[in-house]
């Protein structure tokens, strides 16, 4: 990226100034946090919020409405604003919660998760447009928030980038409907796309009723792609994946790995929303029985050594965040 001086430079840094104005009528009451959402309109995929806290006349150059840049200035914004923030959060709501709900109390409700993650208590929330229900921190809604202030363009740009990632992510998994290049927004190729392979479990059911029949999400192909997801979730952090659906007579298991001197036992957990508890709660102490019979079977079936060392691991996958707990239970 081109470095500013001069002229360009001064003026660049005075459109800052103006958009801190929110932040120092403000600032006297303490940390200013700035929220905005980032995917309210396309047909699958997540709502995303973030929330921003920056320190006080925080210098971020180029920094706007995050649909005012390009991808590659949101992804260079993005790190920097990961390194200057005070504190900073994510909240994703899935289509599944968006359908139960409605996209305005997901966005209030991914809003509210944001909030929960930055760690610090703001004393003054500077939202785009929008007042957020169940907050008891006060508000200050801005129309066209995210151009206006430097926070709330700061939180714009965070849910997009964080947004964009996952549908990238999701691209990989249904390349057929090309969530990488439109992120789940109703292009004509993506419609064409839908009418030609159906929904996939990422789409919003009730966005898509002009395009589609609607019709219940197919759970057994849900669990094999978040059990590819997961699988490439944890190659890229040097597991070495050495079989996949692993059976017995009696269990299950959905990855086996190694990583260091490790033999581990994989299991992956989906859930689209917190509403039947989280992932993990669903490994209950029968299915760890069956998963650590199902260890020692592949044990003698490899001839390996009864004191090799194992560990039994939990992937949680819920909406687009993935949890890896390690030794989720012994052996």
């Amino acid at each position: 990226m081109r470095k500013l001086t001069g002229e360009k430079l001064e003026q660049e840094r005075a459109r800052l100034e103006e958009m801190r104005f929110y932040e120092h009528r403000y600032g006297a009451l303490g940390a200013v946090c700035g929220i905005d959402e980032a995917g309210r309109g396309p047909l699958a995929g997540p709502v995303a919020a973030g929330a921003v806290i920056l320190p006080e006349n925080c210098e971020i150059l180029y920094l706007n409405d995050s649909k005012k840049l390009t991808p590659r200035r949101r992804e260079l914004l993005y790190e920097e604003i990961l390194e200057k923030a005070v504190a900073w959060g994510v909240g994703l709501v899935p289509a599944e919660r968006i359908d139960e709900i409605n996209i305005l109390q997901a966005d209030y409700e991914a809003m509210r998760i944001a909030l929960g993650k930055l760690g610090v208590r703001p004393a003054i929330l500077l939202n785009d447009a929008v007042t957020i229900p169940g907050i008891d921190i006060p508000q200050v809604p801005i129309i066209k928030g995210d151009a206006k202030s430097v926070s709330i363009a700061a939180a714009s740009v965070i849910a997009k980038v964080t947004r964009d990632r996952l549908m990238s992510e999701y691209d990989r998994l249904y390349p057929e409907y090309g969530f990488a290049r439109h992120k789940g927004y109703g292009t004509a190729a993506h419609i064409e796309a839908l009418r030609k392979y159906g929904p996939c479990p990422i789409h919003r059911r009730t966005f898509i009723g002009h395009f589609v029949q609607v019709k219940g999400p197919d759970n057994r192909r849900t669990g094999a792609q978040m059990e590819g997801l997961a699988a490439e979730y944890l190659t890229a952090r040097g597991v070495s994946i050495l079989e996949r659906n692993y059976r017995t007579r009696t269990a299950e298991v959905d990855l086996i790995g190694r990583e260091g001197g490790y033999l581990v036992f994989f299991e992956v957990k989906y859930r689209s929303s917190t509403r039947m508890g989280s992932p993990l709660e669903a490994v209950n102490a029968a299915k760890q029985k069956k998963i650590r019979d199902a260890a020692r079977r592949y044990l003698h079936e490899n001839g390996l050594p009864a004191d090799q060392p194992v560990r039994f691991d939990c992937i949680g996958i819920l909406g687009g965040e993935i949890t890896w707990i390690r030794n989720a239970f012994m052996a």
